[in-house]
């Protein structure tokens, strides 16, 4: 087993408890941060038209729910929302929860769109978990029409943590691996997380990589005690 298929299957075992853990260990913050993405990422459309946002990694489409929900909110008007994810466990939940919206089984260096046909891609907590990172960002490129946005929410390294950075570091190492695994029975899966960001890029390599893959960055900004970090690029 590859190491990108180990990745899906820890997936597929946690799909049924990720929602209550996701919203447990981070305290409900996480509703802030995506609402944040999608509200900014919105301003910097031209047009209050849409014709598609493709969320990569989209899990059990939570991000899906925020981009149709802030869309009423900033008034944009959208032709679809589509949700791509390798995790048949996690695609399951996610079908369950928004039946209205579009899944498919995928990776995120094959999107089963055609090319220039997206608007915004977004990927929330799973650029970490593409093994062939490289190739899952030109193909964002490939699939965004010309001038659209990518969209990144991620827990990204810090070379140099501040004293809160240094609290959150201790959490993610002890006291989230605990709660999630009591929570999905699956330490493992929770033990993966800070390892995962441990060996992960900081901000500024990831960057360099969605410059070299053909973006121009419009705004980049980490969040509660950079936890999270929120990066929009616009395709040239």
């Amino acid at each position: 087993m590859t190491r990108q298929e180990k990745i899906v299957s820890m997936f597929n075992d946690i799909a049924p408890t990720y929602d209550r853990a996701n919203r447990v260990l981070s305290m409900g913050v996480d509703t802030f941060w995506r609402k944040k993405a999608c509200d900014l990422a919105y301003g910097y459309c031209e047009n209050k038209t849409i014709d598609s946002i493709v969320d990569v990694a989209c899990g059990t489409g939570d991000m899906m729910g925020y981009w149709s929900r802030r869309a009423q909110t900033s008034g944009m008007n959208i032709g679809e929302i589509v949700g791509v994810d390798p995790s048949e466990g996690m695609v399951g939940v996610g079908k369950e929860k928004f039946p209205d919206l579009s899944f498919h089984i995928a990776p995120a260096t094959e999107l089963p769109r055609e090319d220039g046909s997206a608007d915004i891609i977004s990927i929330s907590y799973g650029i970490r978990n593409v093994v062939e990172r490289q190739a899952g960002l030109r193909e964002f490129n490939r699939v965004l029409k010309n001038g659209g946005l990518v969209v990144i929410l991620e827990f990204m390294k810090n070379e140099n943590p501040s004293p809160l950075g240094k609290v959150r570091d201790w959490y993610m190492n002890n006291v989230l691996p605990r709660i999630g695994g009591l929570i999905s029975n699956n330490y493992e899966a929770y033990r993966y997380l800070p390892d995962s960001i441990e060996g992960f890029l900081t901000v500024g390599k990831m960057r360099q990589e969605l410059e070299d893959a053909g973006f121009e960055m419009l705004y980049t900004k980490s969040f509660s005690m950079d936890i999270s970090t929120l990066m929009i690029a616009r395709k040239k």
